[in-house]
């Protein structure tokens, strides 16, 4: 093998921040709703990844609930420096702006910046201590006279105002975690607009800034911009866009942007990503933003390229001067449920007391889940899932559940946000188990079907299957045969193009189980196993 397939992190896996520490590099990515916050993956080659951390995972850290869709843990910076890692993240609480009359007002949002450390990336990481919440994305610039830079974007609420008010920078006390002296704006972006996603790295006596620019959708782009001096002026690069797919809405990449550096032992030097795969003939992003790692060049300017010189993501690159190490690639998991941990591709939403939402000891060999707050709750809500991977699956579970009345319901459920969901479910409607399905999709009305009426009482396995923008759920009872219900829904509104007017929509889809139990007793559902398949390369 000479080349490897981007992306390297398939599903939603976005806001690549890359760090090289020996022969190890790891690379942490936003989880936004998704408890616990930020996922660390580790690799020996660039191509071959494992999950190996969730940090944010005690309630000191992370409490996510009230967050709206696509709030939370925004954009982690990993960086390792004086003998130790340190991890910066944004907990959104607010995303909205005031309309008066038609016209857009102030855009009022809350946005706090954190910093946790450790002494191993995967052991125990310290509570968080907040710096600022100026804007978002922030990370750490160690220089190499020793003092440390905390490095954002700044927002700008004023109504008339671009928003993206530009990047700003501010000196942080590594022994009190405190920032010290003046914040200083160093950049005010170009005319693509959107200025976020700031990296700073030193190079033969020049200060690179790197950001994001034009927005995370089809325009987005890598720029750069350098200083001989750390507060500026910075020139921009000639270029312009570093690395953008602008302009096409149908390559194999698109929406490459948000971009960090790492160097390789042999001088080389590598981008993490983040870029956008729509599904075949349509501009929808199923997967949400994924995560893409490619070769670029130090030209004779002194200016960063890519390889081909022409600001575009490669969808194969050719394979990095490193050992393979393909021992290091997550390892499958075969849907069964035993006492201990969640399996790792698993998730949860915003709540840090996962022990109200589900148990793997209640019931040995099975996930209890406890029936809390609506689908669309931004509160306490059981469901568990994981990313899909691929254009083309298949799920299942069995689950066994005795509901009572109409307020408890529990089942399968493909899920994007609280606006755009499949949920096959089984509840009761007055004396007879049924089996619904309830859909929403934004722009619509949120409606249920009834898939089977007087269902005996027992075990039932449902599954879905998705092939592109396709979408069948099934169920059977026992041993017998499935049982396809013969609508056919739309999968490909489970993506980040499909949303209600200002509304972010930053994640992407989820296959899982759920549980609700709308009267507040807490009704539990228990799931023999969950499997997912991939069942194409994508």
């Amino acid at each position: 093998m000479t080349h490897f397939a981007n992306p390297v992190l398939r599903g939603f896996n976005p806001d690549p921040s890359i760090v090289r520490v020996g022969d190890d590099f790891y690379i942490a990515t936003s989880t936004f709703e998704w408890f616990p916050g930020v996922q660390i993956h580790h690799s020996r080659d660039l191509v071959h990844w494992r999950t190996i951390a969730r940090p944010l995972r005690r309630a000191s850290q992370l409490d996510m609930r009230g967050d709206p869709d696509s709030c939370g843990v925004w954009a982690p910076d990993l960086t390792y420096a004086h003998g130790k890692f340190w991890l910066m993240f944004t907990d959104v609480k607010r995303y909205g702006q005031t309309t008066v009359n038609g016209a857009t007002g102030a855009s009022l949002r809350d946005f706090h910046n954190y910093l946790v450390t450790a002494d191993s990336v995967d052991g125990e990481w310290s509570d968080p201590v907040h710096l600022n919440s100026s804007g978002f994305d922030p990370s750490l610039f160690h220089d190499d006279d020793g003092r440390t830079w905390l490095v954002n974007m700044m927002w700008d609420h004023r109504p008339g105002s671009s928003r993206f008010g530009g990047i700003v920078l501010q000196e942080l006390d590594r022994a009190t975690k405190r920032l010290v002296g003046n914040r200083h704006l160093v950049f005010a972006g170009t005319e693509r607009g959107f200025t976020e996603a700031p990296h700073i790295y030193k190079r033969d006596g020049w200060y690179h800034l790197m950001v994001a620019e034009g927005g995370t959708g089809w325009e987005h782009a890598v720029v750069m911009a350098r200083s001989r001096d750390l507060l500026g002026p910075y020139d921009v690069h000639p270029d312009g866009a570093v690395l953008t797919a602008a302009g096409t809405r149908d390559g194999a990449l698109t929406r490459a942007g948000h971009g960090d550096l790492v160097d390789l032992p042999d001088g080389s030097t590598w981008i993490a990503y983040l870029c956008g795969r729509p599904l075949p003939r349509q501009e929808r992003c199923v997967l949400g933003r994924e995560t893409a790692i490619q070769r670029m060049v130090w030209c004779e300017d002194g200016w960063l390229r890519t390889l081909a010189g022409d600001a575009a993501p490669e969808p194969t690159p050719a394979l990095p001067n490193l050992p393979a190490a393909p021992d290091i690639a997550d390892p499958a998991w075969d849907g069964a449920f035993q006492e201990g941990n969640l399996p790792l591709p698993l998730q949860w939403l915003r709540s840090p007391v996962p022990e109200r939402l589900f148990s793997l000891s209640a019931r040995p060999g099975w996930l209890r889940l406890y029936g809390r707050e609506t689908v669309g709750s931004f509160f306490e809500q059981a469901l568990v899932a994981r990313r899909q991977e691929h254009f083309v699956f298949t799920a299942s579970t069995l689950v066994a559940f005795d509901p009572q009345d109409f307020q408890q319901s529990a089942g399968l459920i493909c899920y994007y946000n609280s606006t755009k969901f499949h949920y096959l479910n089984l509840t009761m409607e007055g004396d007879r188990r049924q089996l619904q399905v309830l859909s929403a999709v934004p722009g619509e009305e949120t409606v249920a079907f009834v898939v089977a009426d007087a269902l005996p009482e027992g075990e039932i396995e449902l599954r879905v299957d998705v092939s592109g923008a396709e979408l069948r759920f099934s169920w059977r009872c026992g041993e017998t045969d499935w049982s396809e219900w013969p609508v056919v829904l739309d999968a490909s509104a489970l993506s980040d193009e499909v949303s209600l007017p200002g509304l972010p929509n930053f994640t992407g889809t989820f296959v899982g189980v759920a549980a609700q139990d709308l009267s507040g007793d807490g009704a539990h559902a228990d799931f023999r196993f969950f499997r997912y398949e991939g069942l194409a390369s994508d």
